[in-house]
């Protein structure tokens, strides 16, 4: 590559940026520590809105249809939480 090549334009075509409601389950579950008991994460992390496929939900209330009551390691927790909210695209909102 050289240096008289124009690096100001993207190698590809973006689009226009899509806003899309709630965090991501694994940046919920990063700010968090492993193990952790179920009513910890919901007292810690419960009012965080998450992405769905069905739209944002608080944790909370995808928390209440979790059977598990502890987690040895966030992996165990995503697992549990996407067997409740399920998987798949996640809706954009429309501005």
């Amino acid at each position: 590559m050289s240096d008289d090549e124009d690096d100001s334009e993207p190698a590809v075509t973006l689009g226009e940026r899509t806003p899309v409601e709630g965090a991501p389950l694994a940046r919920v579950s990063s700010r968090l520590t492993w193990p952790k008991e179920k009513s910890e994460v919901d007292r810690l992390e419960g009012e965080s809105v998450i992405r769905t496929p069905d739209g944002p939900r608080e944790l909370s209330a995808v928390l209440e249809a979790v059977d598990e009551t502890y987690f040895e390691r966030h992996q165990e927790f995503e697992t549990h939480v996407r067997d409740v909210i399920g998987t798949g695209p996640v809706p954009t909102s429309d501005e």
